[in-house]
């Protein structure tokens, strides 16, 4: 590689590239792992998670574990079809209310400390998909924030 030093960092089972309109297959083919570089990177794993080292909680240290399990394919299958049932991984819930009330508990009090906010989060592929679902939960707009970056004016309502 010429002697230059590259950092590359992150879950590789979780940054597979996206191929338009292309088959697993694709992207598997496409992805760093299947590089003719890849037998000369040398690989260094962290063995410990100080997320939740520093959070001291047993509950996020059992979730680490159990979802470190399942993504290296460790975890054993409850029944004989091979099925792992969710409830041993994290909490399932039956409604989005259930949903918003889990993850934003007394938000309508909380929603300016910052710090409070940072540790949760709406995970969605598109930032369009975050917004309809702030929307959605919250019906009466009181409070406006507005972000601009390089790309594009955001505006995110705080509905209580």
């Amino acid at each position: 590689m010429g002697g230059v030093t590259m950092v590359l960092a992150g879950d590789f089972r979780q940054t597979l590239p996206v191929i338009p309109r292309g088959t697993r297959a694709d992207e598997m083919q496409a992805c760093l792992k299947s590089s003719y570089l890849w037998n000369g990177i040398q690989r260094l794993g962290l063995t410990t998670n100080m997320r939740v080292h520093l959070n001291g909680e047993p509950s996020a240290q059992q979730f680490a574990d159990n979802l470190l399990q399942l993504g290296n394919g460790a975890m054993t299958p409850d029944n004989q079809d091979g099925c792992i049932a969710m409830q041993r991984i994290g909490r399932i819930v039956k409604t989005q209310q259930e949903l918003k009330e889990a993850v934003f508990p007394n938000v309508s009090q909380r929603f300016f400390d910052h710090s409070w906010l940072c540790q949760r989060a709406i995970l969605a592929p598109r930032n369009e998909d975050v917004s309809v679902r702030i929307s959605n939960f919250y019906q009466n707009c009181l409070v406006v924030f507005k972000f601009t970056n390089l790309l594009t004016l955001h505006v995110l309502r705080m509905r209580l």
